[in-house]
């Protein structure tokens, strides 16, 4: 969180809400957002999302499944990453994660499937 500069700025009942900022340290070689720095947030927020929903003195989350579609490129700027509950089962949740621009305009689509467990105590 600290090493991509993510931040959580909103939440609801169903939704969290966190932005990133696109410079060189979240950059490929060519000067572009980089797809695993995208998908880390992606993954943070549906996480974070999930502790939400647990019982967090019994339980924990765990991803075990990712998928992105990058979709357009980014330079500079930030990103905001939404992750809106698909799915709560007792043992699963499914998230669906949009990440857009300051502009609105849409840089990935990403699902998070996180498994809950119970806490080894």
């Amino acid at each position: 969180m600290q090493t991509l500069k993510i931040e959580f700025i909103d939440v609801g009942p169903d939704f969290l809400k966190a932005k990133m900022p696109v410079n060189s340290s979240v950059h490929q070689p060519m000067g572009l957002l980089h797809g695993g720095a995208t998908v880390a947030l992606a993954e943070s927020v549906g996480s974070a999302a999930s502790i939400m929903f647990i019982d967090k003195e019994n339980e924990e989350v765990r991803g075990i499944e990712i998928s992105a579609n990058h979709v357009k490129s980014k330079r500079s700027g930030e990103v905001f990453a939404t992750a809106k509950m698909i799915h709560k089962g007792r043992l699963v949740h499914l998230w669906e994660i949009k990440i857009v621009d300051e502009n609105d305009t849409m840089i990935s689509l990403c699902k998070l499937t996180n498994i809950v467990l119970p806490l080894k105590k």
